[in-house]
C-alpha cells in the first residue's frame, strides 16, 4: 500500500517543472517513504530512488527520507539481510539530494540520541556530512564549522575513559569517534593547505582552529594516557592529540608559536577576536597543548633547543596554574607532572627570587598547598608535597626565604606550616655549614621566626589543632639555642629571646597547663559516669579538614581525650628542654664572659 501510495505521488510529479513542487507534495512524498521503510519495502524504495526519471524528484524531496533510514540503521542492528539496502539507500541519498538540505538534516540527526548512540549515529553518518560539505559550492567555511561544532558538541557528552581498561573496551565509542574525526577533518585541512589565500580559506582556517582549541579541552584535557611507551601507537586519544597538534602545524599555527604567544599583550598571530571571546577555553586548550608537548613529548622536537630551563618553566607555569585550579583529579595530576617535567631542567639554587614576582610563581605552591591537605587520594597527596620540596630545592636563598614567608601566612594548616617550618632550619643548618648568608641569619631570620615563634590567639591558641606547627617551632628552637652561641649569635636569637619567651613560651606554658587542666577534668567526668557529658563535645569530637566527626562512643571519646593528653605531655618535655638549653647556654656564657674579665 505505502509503495502505490509513493508511486502515485512521484508519477504527479513527474510532469512538473522543479519549481512547481507544492508544500503538499513534499510532505505527501515524506509520509509514504516513511511508510516504505517502516513496513520493510527498502528494496523497491531503493529501485524508486535509483529510477533515473525521478532525479529531480529526489534530488528536492529525498533529504526527507535520511531521518528514517538512519533511524532504522541506528535502532535495528540485527536485520542483516535488508541492511545493505538501507546502506545503499543512504548513500544515493547523499549522492542526489540537495546538499544545503540535506547538511541540516544530517546535523540534526545528530543531535537526537544521547548516552551510547551518540557515538553510533557519529560513527555513521561522518563520511555521508563530509562527501555532502564536499559538494557545497558556497559557504564551505561556514560548513565545516557548523558540522565540527554540532559534532564536538555532542561527543563532549560522552564521558572520557580514565583506565587502559576503560580505553581499551571504549564502551561509548569516544575513542573511535576520535579517530573518526580526524579522518574527517583531513579533506579540509588539505585544502586550506592546498587552496590559495583568500577570505573563504581564511574563515576555512579559522573554524579548524577553533576545532583544534575545542578538542584540546575536550576530550584531552581530562584524557588519560598509557604509561608504557610501547603502548603510545595503540593509544587512541593519544594518536588523537598528535593529529590535533598536527593539523594546527598544517594550517599554518605551529603550537611554538601559539603557545609561547599566549598571555602576551602584544600579539603576534591575528587571532585576538577568538582569544579575547574563548578566554577561559583558550586557556584550558593551551595548558593541555602544553602538557601533550613537554610531558608527553608530541612534536616536542618543534620547540626551538635554545630555550632556556628557567623560561620553559616559566612558561608554563601560567599553564600549571590553570591545571591546579580544577578539581577533577585527571587534571590537576597533569598539573603535577608538568611541574616535575619543568623543574627537573632546572638546577638546584638557581631560580632568581624575581621570578616570585609573577603570580603563578606564588599561586602555584599555593595550588600544591590546597592538594596536600585537601585531596582524598594519598598518592596525589605525597605527589603535591615532593612537588612543593622540589620547587623550594629550585629557588635561590631569597626566594626560598619569600616563600617562605608567603606559605607561612597563607597555608593555614598545622601539618603545612611544620614542613615549612622544617625547611627554614635546613636553609640555617646549611648557612651554619656553608658560608653564611644574610637571609637566613641575623636580622632577616628573626623576621622569619616571628612567623615561626609564636602562637596565633596567644594562651587561648588550640594547641591540639596546631600541634604539629608547635612541636616543628620547638625543635627549631632547641636547634638555635643548640648550634648558636650567645657570644656569636650569628642567627640574632639571644637579641630576640625576650621576646620569643613572651610571644611563644610563656603562652604555650598557660595553654597547657589550661587545655591538660581541662582534658584531665573531663577524663575524669568521662570515667565516673561512663559517658562524655555534653558541654565537652567540642573538646573530645574528631576533626578532619575542617568538618567534625560527632557522635563517638565512649570507649572512643575517652582514647581521643588520653591521645591529647599525651600529645600535650610531648609538647611540654620538648618545651621543658628547650628552656633547660636556654638556661644551660646563659649560664655558660655568663661564666665564660667572667673568666674573660
Amino acid at each position: 500500500m505505502a509503495v502505490e501510495e509513493l508511486q502515485s505521488i512521484i508519477k504527479r510529479c513527474q510532469i512538473l517543472e522543479e519549481h512547481d513542487f507544492k508544500e503538499e507534495d513534499f510532505g505527501l512524498f515524506q509520509l509514504a517513504g516513511q511508510k516504505c521503510i517502516e513496513e520493510g519495502h527498502i528494496d523497491q524504495l531503493l529501485e524508486i530512488i535509483q529510477n533515473e526519471k525521478n532525479k529531480a524528484i529526489i534530488k528536492n524531496m529525498g533529504w526527507n527520507l535520511v531521518g528514517p533510514v538512519v533511524r532504522y540503521l541506528l535502532w535495528n542492528d540485527t536485520d542483516n539481510s535488508k541492511r545493505k539496502y538501507y546502506f545503499v539507500t543512504l548513500d544515493l541519498l547523499v549522492k542526489l539530494c540537495n546538499p544545503k538540505e540535506l547538511l541540516l538534516g544530517l546535523l540534526e540527526l545528530v543531535e537526537e540520541p544521547s548516552g551510547k548512540q551518540i557515538s553510533q549515529i557519529i560513527l555513521l553518518l561522518l563520511q555521508p556530512l563530509q562527501t555532502v560539505i564536499q559538494k557545497l559550492a558556497n559557504n564551505k567555511a561556514y560548513s565545516v564549522g557548523l558540522a565540527l561544532s554540532t559534532l564536538w558538541n555532542q561527543l563532549s557528552l560522552l564521558p572520557v575513559p580514565y583506565s587502559k581498561e576503560q580505553i581499551q573496551t571504549d564502551d561509548y565509542g569516544l575513542c573511535q569517534c576520535c579517530k573518526a574525526l580526524t579522518e574527517f577533518t583531513k579533506p579540509f585541512v588539505e585544502e586550506v593547505i592546498d587552496g590559495k589565500e583568500n577570505k573563504e580559506s581564511k574563515k576555512l582556517k579559522d573554524e579548524l582552529l577553533k576545532f583544534c582549541f575545542k578538542s584540546l579541552k575536550y576530550p584531552l584535557l581530562t584524557a588519560q594516557f598509557l604509561e608504557q611507551s610501547e603502548e603510545a601507537d595503540n593509544d587512541p586519544l593519544k594518536c588523537f592529540a598528535s593529529e590535533i597538534i598536527g593539523f594546527l602545524s598544517a594550517i599554518g599555527h605551529s603550537f611554538p608559536k601559539i603557545i609561547f604567544n599566549h598571555g602576551r599583550k602584544k600579539k603576534i598571530w591575528n587571532y585576538l577576536e577568538f582569544e579575547e571571546e574563548e578566554d577561559k577555553q583558550l586557556a584550558d586548550a593551551m595548558a593541555s597543548l602544553a602538557y601533550l608537548v613537554f610531558v608527553q613529548g608530541i612534536s616536542i622536537d618543534q620547540l626551538p633547543m635554545v630555550l632556556s630551563p628557567s623560561y620553559l618553566l616559566q612558561f608554563n607555569m601560567g599553564h600549571i596554574e590553570v591545571f591546579l585550579q580544577r578539581t577533577e583529579e585527571s587534571v590537576f595530576s597533569k598539573g603535577l607532572e608538568l611541574l616535575e617535567n619543568g623543574l627537573l631542567r632546572v638546577e638546584d639554587n638557581s631560580l632568581l627570587y624575581q621570578y616570585l614576582e609573577i603570580k603563578s610563581f606564588l599561586t602555584v605552591p599555593q595550588g600544591l598547598v590546597k592538594i596536600m591537605t585537601l585531596c582524598p587520594i594519598e598518592t596525589l597527596r605525597k605527589k603535591s608535597l615532593a612537588m612543593l620540596q622540589l620547587y623550594i630545592n629550585k629557588l635561590d636563598l631569597q626566594g626560598k626565604y619569600t616563600l617562605f614567608r608567603c606559605l607561612l601566612n597563607t597555608s593555614n594548616h598545622s601539618g603545612v606550616e611544620a614542613f615549612i617550618i622544617q625547611n627554614i632550619k635546613n636553609q640555617i643548618d646549611l648557612s651554619f655549614k656553608k658560608t653564611p648568608n644574610k637571609w637566613f641569619t641575623g636580622p632577616q631570620l628573626i623576621s622569619l621566626l616571628d612567623l615561626v615563634l609564636y602562637l596565633p590567639e596567644g594562651a587561648e591558641t588550640d594547641l591540639l589543632q596546631n600541634s604539629d606547627r608547635i612541636m616543628a617551632s620547638l625543635n627549631l628552637l632547641r636547634y638555635l639555642v643548640i648550634k648558636d652561641n650567645e657570644n656569636d649569635n650569628q642567627t640574632g636569637l639571644w637579641t630576640d629571646l625576650g621576646k620569643i619567651e613572651n610571644n611563644f613560651l610563656k603562652p604555650l606554658h598557660t595553654g597547657l597547663n589550661m587545655s591538660k587542666a581541662h582534658y584531665e577534668a573531663e577524663i575524669k567526668n568521662s570515667q565516673e559516669n561512663n559517658q562524655v557529658v555534653p558541654k565537652c563535645k567540642d573538646l573530645c569530637s574528631v576533626t578532619v579538614s575542617g568538618q567534625e566527626i560527632p557522635n563517638m562512643p565512649p570507649e572512643m571519646q575517652l582514647k581521643v581525650l588520653h591521645s591529647a593528653l599525651f600529645t600535650f605531655d610531648l609538647i611540654e618535655s620538648v618545651l621543658a628542654r628547650v628552656e633547660e638549653l636556654i638556661e644551660i647556654k646563659i649560664k655558660s656564657t655568663s661564666e665564660e664572659n667572667v673568666g674573660i674579665k
